[in-house]
């Protein structure tokens, strides 16, 4: 008997725990955990120093497309979360967001402050707690395959001015916030705070990090009589810049044999002088690309550069062209439309990739850089002293150049177009020339867009002098096929041009890049179209760690693009730095 009552009482103290733990936990409770999350969260964020880019397009009211650009701002620069909302610029772009928008006679004008677009990666960085904010439960939601708690967040009475205010998605299993939407309160005019909706994405680490921003703003009124408007992006990326590739090589095991197997002969091996130059050629591009990825402004060899590669190699093989060394392309990971060649690595900005609307516009673009390598406009070789390797990331655009003078992009354009005409894509430039003419029309409206880092400006070295422009008599008209009442709709459906973020999805922890893929969507009104414009973020958020499955950004368009927060503010208020 006593045996029969020590095992009940085992099975009965055995199961209080089971009971408990299957307790749901209160709302406190929960908040408590959603507190202490979010206040490990920025502990943690402490440790990195990941790019910061925002781009800013301003907008004017339009009767047909409700809205269109009217000038843009950029900024690129590098945070250090370590001494807080701390950002230091990439010479070069020190004053770009700065640049007062002037109002009445030049007299009253505001400007907006990067440190503005960095905060918004943070609810609150002085007390995001229930002494200071009031948590109103709405519903659960799933955010791609990530099920979230929904809040509503107010700020008390008495907290202050420069607090959260709006909706919360917390994922369920650790209580991270992984997205925000609504503005800090406490605006005044002279101080703006505006709207944004900031998103963080699971990474390798077992984190959630965050990586992309959108801010919009209808009608935010100054100088009494002055309103502004605009659309904004921020991206975050290179949590790990520098670090992965080289980790992954210095735990590889190399097996050497004790007698190394000799299959040609000793005469064999000696360097021709030509050898010779091409070797100190291709190790000054080795050189320079592979600083350019340690600073996280080359994504790592991925996806995206076989899809380019593609294109280049049948260029190469219907013009009959055997080149070496072999010719490799890379992505710029800027959302600037640039591009450029390294000795014969051509690069193409993530940003010029995303607005390209298909494969014949690509293969135009490649066919102009194919062209300078043809013609062997070849790189600094200076380069190939590692000592020039050795300079403050700040000054990287300022270290590095690769802008062609005219008589190399004129020579290049021409090549461009001879291997155009023989290429298999010789009969569909009509997009490109939509895409170029396009560009032309928006230029003068994003010139912060198309104004190139370290290459040359995209209407200057494939418009005016393009391969399109030496085809251009030979490409059909795109609706030229179509009956003349159905013309009108057939050129609806065409696009010039893709908003930002319409190709490419990029892993803020490691910079890989992966093709967009989303399901394809008519285009039923012209202001769908959105050329080389900002739309908001909505991102299929996942636990998986790979950065091929991390996230994919999907959009009622046929494109997606980052967003950003920013604060407009007087440089003369004492509060401007504050927020």
């Amino acid at each position: 008997m006593r045996v029969w009552k020590v095992l009940g009482a085992i099975l009965i103290v055995g199961l209080v725990p089971l009971r408990g733990s299957a307790q749901t936990p209160s709302m406190d409770q929960v908040v408590d955990r959603i507190v202490t999350q979010e206040k490990a969260e920025m502990q943690m964020l402490r440790q990195y120093s990941p790019l910061v880019e925002t781009y800013i397009q301003m907008l004017r009211p339009d009767a047909k497309l409700v809205s269109i650009p009217a000038g843009d701002r950029y900024f690129l620069g590098k945070a250090r979360l370590a001494n807080g909302v701390d950002l230091d610029p990439f010479a070069g772009d020190e004053g770009a967001l700065r640049k007062k928008i002037s109002g009445v006679s030049g007299f009253f004008g505001v400007e907006f402050l990067p440190r503005g677009f960095l905060q918004m990666i943070y609810l609150d960085t002085n007390g995001f707690d229930q002494q200071n904010y009031r948590f109103d439960y709405v519903r659960r939601e799933f955010l791609g395959d990530v099920r979230c708690l929904v809040f509503d967040v107010t700020p008390q009475p008495s907290a202050g001015k420069g607090r959260f205010m709006g909706r919360i998605w917390v994922e369920d299993r650790d209580f991270h916030i992984v997205r925000f939407n609504g503005a800090y309160n406490g605006s005044s005019r002279t101080n703006f705070y505006f709207h944004f909706d900031s998103w963080r994405v699971f990474t390798g680490t077992q984190q959630w990090l965050p990586a992309f921003i959108y801010s919009e703003e209808g009608e935010v009124k100054y100088a009494v009589t002055r309103k502004l408007m605009f659309k904004s992006q921020t991206r975050l990326w290179g949590y790990n810049v520098g670090r992965g590739k080289q980790e992954q090589e210095l735990n590889k095991i190399l097996v050497e044999a004790s007698q190394p197997v000799k299959d040609q002969a000793e005469a064999a091996n000696d360097y021709s002088p030509l050898q010779a130059q091409r070797a100190w050629d291709l190790q000054a591009e080795d050189n320079v690309v592979d600083r350019m990825e340690r600073l996280g402004l080359l994504a790592p060899p991925g996806e995206v550069d076989k899809v380019l590669e593609t294109v280049i190699n049948n260029l190469e093989v219907t013009n009959n062209l055997n080149i070496e060394p072999e010719i490799r392309c890379r992505v710029l990971t800027t959302s600037t439309l640039e591009s450029f060649t390294i000795g014969h690595t051509i690069v193409v900005s993530r940003g010029l990739i995303d607005v390209l609307p298909d494969e014949a516009s690509l293969a135009t673009l490649l066919s102009h850089e194919l062209g300078h390598v043809v013609l062997a406009h070849h790189i600094d070789t200076q380069y190939a002293f590692f000592d020039r390797m050795l300079f403050d990331e700040k000054e990287t655009f300022r270290h590095f150049g690769f802008r062609r003078t005219p008589e190399e992009e004129q020579a290049a354009a021409q090549k461009g177009a001879e291997l155009l005409k023989n290429s298999p894509y010789k009969d569909q430039l009509a997009t490109s020339q939509l895409f170029i003419q396009a560009l032309q029309d928006r230029a003068k409206d994003v010139p912060s867009l198309i104004s190139p880092h370290l290459g040359d400006r995209v209407p200057n070295n494939w418009a005016t002098s393009s391969p399109v422009s030496a085809a251009r008599n030979s490409a059909p008209d795109p609706a030229s096929s179509q009956a003349d009442s159905s013309n009108s709709a057939a050129k609806a459906k065409i696009m010039a041009a893709l908003p930002l973020g319409g190709r490419i999805k990029m892993d803020p922890w490691s910079d890989e890049l992966t093709m967009l893929k989303a399901k394809p969507v008519s285009v039923v009104a012209e202001r769908e179209k959105m050329p080389f414009e900002v739309t908001p973020f909505v991102i299929y958020l996942s636990r998986e760690p790979s950065g091929r499955e991390q996230t994919g950004l999907t959009s009622s368009t046929p494109a997606v693009s980052a967003e950003s927060k920013p604060d407009i503010d007087n440089p003369a208020d004492p509060d401007v730095t504050a927020k």
